[in-house]
């Protein structure tokens, strides 16, 4: 798939059950199309997007808006779920005081995702996770 326009190019791990659970839920309320998901596992993706590093996106969410400005993390998910109309309902994360637990809270998740992954679905990784 080509580099498409959009607002927002999210760039998942698409071996993760939660994340791909998060982006379908993500695409189903897209309906402008205004965001790009992108699996940072897909054997291209590195041709396709040489300046996100895999290593580092494997390691917590990277986005890229409409000006070629990378995001991260939880901004990455306001930026998405703003897009879609729900950004009010993860606006706090974003307030200061509370970003910075946010922001830490998020690190942890990402870093045990996998473990977190198995507790909620039984599957702590899939091998060919679709979002469609």
């Amino acid at each position: 798939m080509s580099q498409q326009s959009s607002e927002l190019i999210i760039f998942f791990d698409g071996g993760c059950p939660l994340c791909v659970k998060e982006m379908r839920h993500l695409k189903r309320l897209d309906k402008e199309g205004r965001i790009q998901f992108e699996n940072v596992n897909e054997p291209d993706f590195s041709q396709r997007y040489p300046q996100v590093d895999v290593a580092k996106a494997n390691q917590y969410l990277h986005g890229q808006v409409s000006s070629g400005d990378m995001i991260y993390g939880l901004d990455v998910t306001h930026e998405a779920w703003s897009l879609v109309g729900k950004g009010w309902m993860i606006a706090p994360l974003r307030w200061p005081v509370i970003r910075w637990f946010a922001d830490k809270t998020y690190l942890f998740f990402a870093r045990n995702r996998n473990r977190i992954s198995k507790l909620l679905t039984g599957k702590e990784r899939c091998a060919q996770c679709s979002i469609d």
